[in-house]
């Protein structure tokens, strides 16, 4: 078995998953697009069928959830951010202009903020295909940030729009005790911004087996 981060435990499948688990997910638009907008840059707006025809590979990799569980063995193709930021973020931006921080808002109107230099890491994919098939609607449709080395909480699904920033935008979430941690790497167990990994390990784990049967009902009443 695959060595996991700490306080993770591999389940079966691919639950879905997120703050919007309550809600079925939001329709897929006719003519779908990512908008790259921002202070610091010239609006542009990508279509998917676009973005296709920009360097694409293929890559393995685990799905970790904040909430203790993890997905393993995923393939997902599509294309390397990187290259993405390179070839159509870059020529836009303003001359001069130094970049920190990324945003990433879905359709269903989620939003993650991401350091530019995690960003950046060889590993993340705007993702169109899980496992051989394109994106379902539980896994983020058309099309989601795939961040392996960051919990699922960073990892957008349907993605639609991707703002760029000078610094750190600011964060509704500043003072909470829950708030999600700046940089969110497995790794070092950076799940909340104030209360270290070992102390909600217990409560996550709790709800690991209510957030699947929550997902299987979702899916079975779509």
């Amino acid at each position: 078995m695959a060595l996991l981060p700490p306080g993770q435990r591999a389940v079966e499948g691919f639950p879905r998953f997120g703050t919007h688990l309550h809600h079925p997910p939001p329709p897929v638009p006719e003519h779908p697009a990512i908008e790259v907008c921002g202070a610091a840059v010239e609006p542009v707006t990508i279509a998917l069928t676009e973005l296709a025809q920009l360097p694409r590979r293929e890559q393995k990799a685990d799905f970790h959830c904040v909430a203790g569980w993890s997905a393993t063995d995923l393939l997902w193709e599509g294309t390397p951010f990187r290259d993405f930021y390179r070839l159509v973020i870059e020529p836009a931006l303003a001359p001069g202009a130094t970049i920190t921080h990324l945003s990433f808002e879905g359709l269903d109107e989620f939003r993650s903020v991401v350091q530019l230099e995690d960003a950046l890491a060889d590993d993340v994919f705007l993702a169109d295909r899980l496992d051989g098939e394109p994106l379902d609607s539980d896994h983020g449709a058309p099309i989601r940030l795939v961040s392996p080395k960051q919990y699922g909480f960073v990892n957008t699904k349907h993605l639609c729009r991707i703002e760029v920033h000078t610094a750190a935008p600011p964060d509704p979430d500043k003072w909470s005790p829950l708030a999600s941690h700046a940089r969110a790497r497995v790794w070092a167990e950076e799940r909340h911004r104030y209360l270290p990994g070992r102390v909600v390990r217990p409560v996550y784990h709790a709800l690991i087996g209510p957030i699947r049967r929550l997902s299987a009902r979702g899916s079975m009443n779509r």
